[in-house]
């Protein structure tokens, strides 16, 4: 009996005090962006086939229904009492008129987008090809977006006097994107700032699980909006709910949702603020993932690819947007914000 269990103790060996885990291994897990993941799958993820016909269904029916119960009631009120029934009609009218011009304006919202696209698809193929007159068709174009923007004349001239000294189709646009697009840049990221600490704020300080949610979803539709008017481009409650979606998918065409080099050392700060609250080292990173998408939103929304001008980085732009919290967010200078 001694040696069986001397050889059952052999075959099962006690565990090793190396085989165990770290005492701070929960420590270590990074905060997970909740609040950025709930708002990235409400706008990004496009709704299917049978959704999309569900949902314009039900509208076509909501908008013939109502408008027949209008007009029976309005016939009632004809027959009833004329000038009542006359007022009602004025008011369908006026009510018609204001839906037209409501679609007029989504309409001319998304012509200045295409027109957007178009310049930006014309300036890479200007680059690849080296085509000089691809180049000025570029900058003619950017010349006449711009020329009613009063605070872009003096920069809309020095390019019409010095663009005829230039040869060159890169040296051409990176002119332009210089004289026309640096400051527009400065403004997009203050507003990217803003929307990062917005983001970061609601997250460490609102303890309702929806209402952190919502205020995230408001201030990246706000500053995506506002990306499109920096630029050029104008934003109606469709056209920005579509801009939203094509940001969003180019967040995931150009592989901008996983962590690269500049949300490393922002997503890692978050972790070491888990450690004193969990809330606020979730609202570091979601206003880095804000900030991401901010960057996006340039890239977007911008007639120009980045040439002299650096691409803004997610952890200067969340360091800065952070700092403003305390009243200094413009301490250090416009380009330490790049």
């Amino acid at each position: 009996m001694r040696r069986e269990a001397r050889d059952q103790t052999r075959e099962d060996p006690q565990p090793s005090p190396a085989d165990a885990p770290p005492i701070d291994e929960a420590s270590r897990s990074l905060p997970r962006p909740r609040t950025m993941e709930m708002v990235t799958r409400l706008v990004g993820r496009p709704p299917s086939a049978l959704t999309r016909f569900f949902i314009n269904s039900g509208v076509a029916l909501f908008t013939f229904l109502l408008a027949i119960a209008a007009l029976d009631f309005i016939n009632g009120l004809l027959n009833s009492y004329p000038v009542l029934g006359w007022i009602g009609i004025a008011l369908f009218t006026l009510f018609t008129l204001a839906a037209l011009g409501m679609a007029l304006r989504e309409y001319r919202a998304w012509a200045r987008f295409a027109r957007i696209d178009a310049i930006q698809r014309q300036a890479g193929a200007a680059l690849a090809d080296d085509s000089m007159d691809r180049a000025r068709q570029v900058t003619d174009q950017l010349l006449a977006l711009y020329r009613k923007r009063p605070e872009l004349d003096w920069q809309r001239k020095r390019l019409a006097e010095n663009r005829g000294d230039v040869f060159d189709a890169a040296t051409l646009l990176t002119m332009a994107e210089t004289e026309l697009l640096a400051g527009l840049d400065q403004e997009a990221r203050r507003e990217i700032e803003a929307a990062a600490r917005t983001v970061a704020a609601a997250t460490a300080l609102i303890p309702l699980a929806l209402a952190d949610v919502a205020a995230a979803l408001a201030a990246n539709l706000r500053m995506i909006r506002r990306m499109a008017e920096i630029y050029g481009g104008r934003a109606g409650a469709v056209g920005g709910w579509r801009l939203a979606r094509t940001v969003m998918t180019h967040l995931v065409a150009t592989g901008a949702v996983a962590a690269g080099d500049d949300l490393i050392h922002t997503v890692a700060g978050g972790g070491v603020l888990a450690k004193l609250s969990r809330r606020f080292g979730e609202g570091v990173v979601n206003g880095a993932l804000t900030a991401r998408v901010g960057i996006a939103a340039m890239e977007v929304c911008r007639p120009l690819p980045f040439m002299a001008q650096p691409r803004p980085k997610v952890g200067n732009l969340v360091t800065r947007g952070l700092r403003g919290l305390f009243g200094d967010s413009d301490a250090g200078g416009t380009g330490s914000g790049r």
